[in-house]
């Protein structure tokens, strides 16, 4: 018995939603740790995808945390000018950088259908 036109069609309409709230997920642990774990997701796809570029930008967000963390503890609280540019130019990139890179390169895995 086949299931009805509609079941099937709210099946479809619910399959972007489904496949989209992990990669979301993911993506906002660094914005939502303000860059404290930005390395995190891009380790989850070196780790998934086991490809030589995915683990070089999970190395290149590693070095960002670094630079960001050495740069929050050496500035001192009332700084300005370049000093603040750059604290602000890391947590940005240590926290868009790596939702980005989530959002557009994971992928959840497919079910292939045996027929």
């Amino acid at each position: 018995m086949k299931p009805a036109p509609s079941a099937v069609a709210a099946a479809r309409a619910a399959r972007p939603v489904k496949d989209a709230l992990p990669r979301v997920l993911l993506a906002a642990v660094p914005v939502a740790s303000l860059g404290m774990l930005c390395p995190v997701p891009s380790l989850l796809i070196a780790l998934r995808r086991q490809a030589y570029a995915h683990w070089l930008i999970c190395a290149g967000f590693s070095v960002i945390w670094l630079a960001w963390m050495a740069q929050a503890l050496l500035t001192p609280v009332d700084a300005d000018g370049l000093v603040f540019l750059m604290d602000v130019l890391l947590l940005l990139l240590a926290t868009l950088g790596p939702a980005a890179h989530c959002l557009v390169f994971w992928r959840p895995a497919r079910v292939r259908k045996v027929r």
